[in-house]
C-alpha cells in the first residue's frame, strides 16, 4: 500500500508563500496525485492536480496563477508551492493519489475516486 504523508504547513501572513510537500512511502509509479483542502467548518475542495509524467496540470480557480503543483518521481514527492497567499487560503491541506487513468482525468475534481491519502497538514494565513 502506499502511505502519504503532507508537510511544510505552518501560520503566515497573508502575501507570504509556503510550499507543501507529499511524500509516498511506496511508489507512486503511473499515478496522477492531487490536493485538496478543507477550510474550517467547510467541505474539502479540490486545488490541485498534476498526471504521473508531471507535464499536465489543473488548477481551481480559486488558487489558479498563485499555486504551482509539481513532482519529483525519484523523490516519491509531490510538491505545492503557494505564493500571494490569503486568509481563504486557510485550511488543512491533505495529498491524494491514483492511478493515472481516463476516469481519473475526467472526475479528478471527486475526492471519491482516490485511493491514497495523506493525514494533511494545517495552513493558517492571517491578514
Amino acid at each position: 500500500q502506499v502511505q502519504l504523508a503532507e508537510s511544510g504547513g505552518g501560520s503566515v501572513q497573508a502575501g507570504d508563500s509556503l510550499r507543501l510537500s507529499c511524500a509516498a512511502s511506496g511508489t507512486l509509479d503511473r499515478h496522477a496525485t492531487v490536493w485538496f483542502r478543507q477550510p474550517p467548518g467547510k467541505e474539502r475542495e479540490f486545488v490541485a492536480r498534476i498526471n504521473w509524467s508531471g507535464g499536465r496540470t489543473y488548477y481551481a480557480d480559486s488558487v489558479k496563477g498563485r499555486f504551482t503543483i509539481s513532482r519529483d518521481n525519484a523523490k516519491n514527492t509531490v510538491y505545492l508551492q503557494m505564493n500571494s497567499l490569503k486568509p481563504d487560503d486557510t485550511a488543512v491541506y491533505s495529498c491524494a493519489a491514483s492511478l493515472d487513468t481516463s476516469d481519473s482525468r475526467i472526475y479528478y475534481r471527486s475526492p471519491g475516486i482516490y485511493d491514497y491519502w495523506g493525514q494533511g497538514t494545517r495552513v493558517s494565513v492571517s491578514s
